[in-house]
């Protein structure tokens, strides 16, 4: 509180014996310059550090409080009056270990998570041009506009928020690629069985699309309701890892809707596929168009 122009602490006194009569003994010695209290003043410590001395100005406080005044900013006046609340933690720590850090390695740190995410999507790209043939320029298309997607709503968090892209957000990135990436395969797989019961492309992209939809959300869900309770459950850095996934994970839904459906299905409608192997299965030009 403040009191003439200056932050005052008010302490209130316990009553009793152990209370308000043990203070009331200690200060009438300071006020009266007792021996065991020649300076008047009494020390305040915390961990054998003193934190604060004023000087007794009366020798017994009848009203059950007692005002601490100085030159105190706010601020000090304050953790003062955290000291006389909560006193000492009652635990002692001890040093465990002792590691010296280099300030480079968060930026080596990052470095590598980057390029691991890249070279992970590069086999992830090379293992469907193998298994996928052509469609594989959907998935490619499908990334790149979902990383401009996340990246446009992490630029504007970040600017709004003060939102920090750490490594345990790289990393749910990262391991989100693998949720888009079960999306294509599931929608994919739906296609191949299609061209396999003799289906044309054409005819089959919109069908397939509509039966693998239910289950890319159903998948999506899943993956954002377990970010969603990391997030809820956890502090500190895997907070950021769950959020960056479960963000992910919005993104692909968005994505697998407006751009892999109609993507494919404008594929499937024109001549570049006519007569090409598409998910390892032949299409004759009768067939394809």
């Amino acid at each position: 509180m403040i009191n003439n122009g200056n932050w005052t602490v008010t302490v209130e006194l316990r009553k009793g014996a152990d209370g308000a009569d043990l203070w009331n003994a200690l200060t009438t010695k300071c006020f009266n310059r007792d021996a065991t209290c020649p300076t008047a003043r009494i020390a305040i410590a915390l961990d054998g550090k003193v934190i604060s001395a004023p000087t007794v100005q009366e020798a017994v406080f009848a009203g059950g409080n007692v005002q601490i005044s100085g030159d105190f900013s706010q601020s000090e006046a304050r953790d003062l009056a955290k000291i006389l609340e909560f006193g000492a933690v009652p635990v002692k720590f001890k040093v465990a270990t002792v590691q010296t850090v280099s300030p480079t390695l968060g930026k080596d740190s990052l470095r590598a998570a980057i390029i691991s995410g890249l070279i992970g999507v590069l086999l992830v790209m090379a293992f469907f041009f193998v298994y996928y043939r052509m469609l594989t320029i959907v998935v490619v298309g499908g990334l790149m506009v979902s990383s401009a997607l996340l990246w446009s709503i992490i630029a504007f968090i970040s600017r709004s928020n003060g939102l920090a892209l750490t490594l345990s957000g790289v990393a749910g990135i990262i391991v989100s690629i693998g949720v888009t990436v079960d999306s294509y395969v599931v929608f994919f797989e739906r296609i191949k069985d299609e061209l396999h019961a003799g289906k044309s492309l054409r005819s089959s992209a919109q069908r397939s699309f509509t039966l693998a939809w239910r289950t890319i959300l159903a998948a999506d869900t899943v993956s954002f309701l377990g970010a969603l309770v990391l997030w809820w459950l956890t502090v500190g850095s895997v907070r950021g890892f769950a959020f960056f996934l479960g963000l992910s994970t919005l993104c692909d839904v968005i994505i697998a809707y407006f751009f892999t459906r109609p993507a494919v299905l404008l594929l499937a409608r024109s001549k570049f596929l006519s007569g090409r192997k598409v998910l390892g299965v032949a299409l004759p030009e009768s067939i394809a168009q």
